[in-house]
């Protein structure tokens, strides 16, 4: 039986992150408050879910999230390449802005939640199956009690729980974007139902508030008084 605790975790912030840039599998590392944030997540995280396996994408954004989580609770981890994010083709290092400027159908396909033509973009449900498969994977040859905990990124997490949850991640648009190192938790279902897993909760974070979280560490330090 395979372990009954799964939880998925998005990595901290990246520089792309903070301009708003589409990532995909452009090898981005944690900026600075990327750092304090996997620091932060892994201590809050460990104090609920204390994996028996930890399993990453190979990009260096998430490793590195994962190794903070790992440093805690003593666990090594392990990378698999099918957890990367889901490749975004020709738009990946641009804006929105960017996107829509210079292909403005299919931003607007993309925009409805549609794969976009033409741009090289992954489709969702190639997406989802990989990270299922992964991710099933993974846990198969743990024991009931068991936790995996997977980190990986924002729109390959989202399509995970869609593909875990049974639903057609083509069309079906039913969970929200995770912040920079917040995480999901889904539970095994009794043997026999459908779906086998069911979603617990989502978008959890350490406890700050969202505007503290996304500034960093110094934000609350008081300006330097000025000489008079």
């Amino acid at each position: 039986m395979p372990a009954d605790t799964i939880v998925l975790l998005r990595h901290g912030r990246t520089a792309y992150n903070a301009s708003a840039r589409l990532q995909g599998q452009i090898d981005i590392p944690l900026d600075e408050v990327g750092h304090w944030q996997a620091l932060e997540g892994a201590a809050a995280l460990a104090s609920s879910h204390r994996a028996t396996r930890i399993v990453s994408s190979d990009l260096g954004r998430a490793v590195d999230t994962a190794r903070a989580y790992s440093d805690v609770v003593g666990v090594p981890l392990v990378t698999d390449t099918r957890l990367r994010e889901r490749s975004f083709g020709q738009w990946e290092g641009l804006t929105s802005a960017e996107i829509a400027e210079r292909w403005p159908a299919e931003h607007a396909r993309w925009r409805r939640g549609a794969d976009p033509q033409g741009t090289d973009a992954e489709a969702k449900a190639d997406v989802a199956a990989r990270m299922t498969a992964a991710v099933i994977d993974h846990a198969a040859d743990l024991s009931d009690g068991d936790c995996l905990v997977v980190v990986s990124h924002g729109a390959a997490i989202s399509l995970a729980i869609t593909g875990l949850l049974g639903l057609d991640a083509a069309t079906w648009r039913g969970i929200s974007g995770m912040h920079n190192v917040h995480w999901s938790h889904l539970h095994r279902s009794a043997p026999g139902a459908v779906p086998g897993w069911r979603l617990v909760a989502h978008n959890v974070g350490a406890g700050f508030p969202l505007d503290r979280w996304q500034a960093g560490p110094h934000a609350d330090l008081e300006p330097e008084a000025k000489s008079v």
